[in-house]
């Protein structure tokens, strides 16, 4: 079954999600994570893998870690495994498959129909939902594929320790703004930035409380720059995305000024063709925490 390929235009806040089940609880994935479904598919076990690790399969010549959602998330087994789906994905640079019970159908929806779930309900930075979203009247949670991919693999997620390859820094207090839903990644962002000498950071958890903030500058008469040399923003947010924030930002003709950086685990091919059409000045993958770095270096050294 491969992906079936749905374009959506730049900037307008929606996106897809493949809704699907483990033991009949409704789930989603962003369709823009996956590269496509397969049917159930005999794997090799991996002596002293992780207990979550079913094993490894090769579709097309690539080598497949599988991962068992449903063991993952404490659920048993279906009773016909072998009437169950994979879900092959590709984001922060890595190829994994993902073992489920069933896909039911994709939905287009806005980000605005996409909540962020209540931490004291879902553990905070330890919580797998990252949004629940409504469609029609029903509830489906999105869960935190990246996070399940750290859990299993630490080497897939940003390596702090790297960050003692940029030397000795001077410091900075040019104002840099952050768009990232994620506790967990809000918290490295600012770990990482403050350790490379940024200490004039503003943490917002979605597009839209950053632009609201953004429109809160414009209003004085003091110059916009003063209070936002840059922006670092992921895509995937609940209420407005990345490229509906930039969109919004280039359609002013002050805000329109401050850069805006990318930091995304969906920075592929496509996505890159999105952000380059709205005016991203760069656009990382998330596991390169040095590059950003670099990256931020170089825009803040030229204003």
């Amino acid at each position: 079954m491969p992906k079936t390929e749905i374009l959506l235009e730049s900037g307008t806040n929606e996106l897809e999600i493949l809704e699907f089940t483990v033991n009949n609880r409704h789930y989603g994935i962003n369709v823009a994570k996956i590269v496509e479904l397969m049917q159930y598919h005999e794997v090799t076990p991996m002596p002293n893998a992780n207990p979550f690790v079913e094993g490894v399969f090769k579709p097309r010549d690539k080598l497949m870690t599988l991962i068992n959602l449903p063991a993952y998330l404490g659920q048993p087994e279906s009773e016909d495994v072998k009437s169950d789906i994979f879900i092959i994905t590709h984001f922060n640079q890595v190829f994994s498959a993902f073992h489920v019970h069933s896909v039911v159908e994709i939905h287009r929806i806005s980000w605005e129909n996409i909540e962020k779930p209540d931490p004291a309900i879902y553990g905070s930075q330890d919580g797998l939902a990252t949004g629940i979203a409504r469609v029609g009247k029903k509830l489906i949670t999105i869960i935190d594929f990246e996070k399940i991919l750290q859990d299993i693999n630490p080497l897939s997620g940003i390596q702090m320790d790297t960050l003692s390859q940029l030397g000795e820094r001077n410091t900075s207090d040019k104002p840099i703004l952050i768009a990232e839903d994620s506790p967990m990644l809000n918290k490295i962002l600012v770990e990482a930035l403050t350790q490379a000498g940024y200490t004039n950071l503003h943490m917002t958890t979605n597009g839209k409380e950053a632009y609201e903030l953004l429109l809160e500058y414009k209003k004085t008469d003091i110059p916009i720059q003063n209070f936002v040399s840059l922006v670092i923003s992921d895509i995937e947010m609940p209420q407005m995305d990345g490229h509906r924030l930039l969109k919004l930002m280039k359609e002013d003709e002050v805000l329109r000024e401050v850069p805006l950086v990318f930091f995304s685990s969906l920075i592929s091919t496509e996505m890159r063709r999105k952000g380059e059409s709205l005016g991203a000045v760069s656009q990382l993958s998330k596991p390169e925490i040095v590059k950003l770095i670099e990256v931020v270096d170089e825009i803040l050294s030229k204003l």
